[in-house]
């Protein structure tokens, strides 16, 4: 796997997780979202953005635990993420409420757009500095400032949460695998755990 994984371009990573976007926004257009196409829309661009995250997250558990190699792609799907937090944030303010006045007291009372709204502003340094002349310019601080990640994804879920009524399973669901990602973090390598005994 992990050879395949280096032959994949990545321009084709970017297409492949692009092409939702302008689908669901033509079945936005001709009614294939339902009778209420601007939410399905923003719901649809905001999960697409949520599982990219939790993508993002298991990159070094795959790697760690399993010899699975795709840190390669750690940067094409955080920048992805972004992509798909940004749509779903610009089919809110322009689709859904339009108007400014109600956008700042959307934000500042409803709990799950004020929890929204701080995971897109905590993206916006790690996709600002997801280039290589900032990890040179950065340095040991870059992998400091990217661990921002997880508190955008913890955001995420929360925003999810928040956003559904009463308790569902599945935003659940998508919270406890981002828990369970981060929980990972915190278990020793098995090399480094590996003392001989004496």
């Amino acid at each position: 796997m992990n050879a395949w994984a280096r032959r994949v371009p990545m321009w084709l990573v970017y297409l492949i997780y692009a092409a939702p976007a302008p689908y669901f926004f033509y079945l936005g257009l001709t009614g294939g979202l339902g009778p209420e196409p601007i939410n399905a829309l923003e719901r649809e661009y905001g999960e697409i953005a949520l599982q990219l995250l939790i993508i993002g997250l298991a990159i070094t558990p795959l790697r760690r635990f399993v010899g699975v190699n795709l840190i390669r792609f750690r940067r094409a799907i955080g920048v992805l993420a972004f992509f798909y937090v940004s749509l779903h944030l610009l089919v809110w303010l322009v689709l859904d409420v339009q108007i400014l006045g109600q956008i700042w007291a959307d934000i500042l009372k409803r709990t799950y757009i004020t929890v929204g709204m701080a995971g897109f502003l905590v993206m916006l340094p790690l996709v600002l500095t997801s280039n290589n002349w900032s990890v040179r310019k950065l340095g040991p601080k870059w992998r400091k400032l990217h661990k921002l990640t997880y508190v955008a994804a913890i955001l995420g879920g929360a925003h999810y949460l928040w956003l559904v009524k009463g308790i569902q399973l599945e935003p659940m669901i998508y919270m406890a695998v981002i828990l369970g990602l981060l929980a990972t973090r915190a278990i020793p390598n098995r090399k480094s755990a590996a003392i001989p005994a004496r």
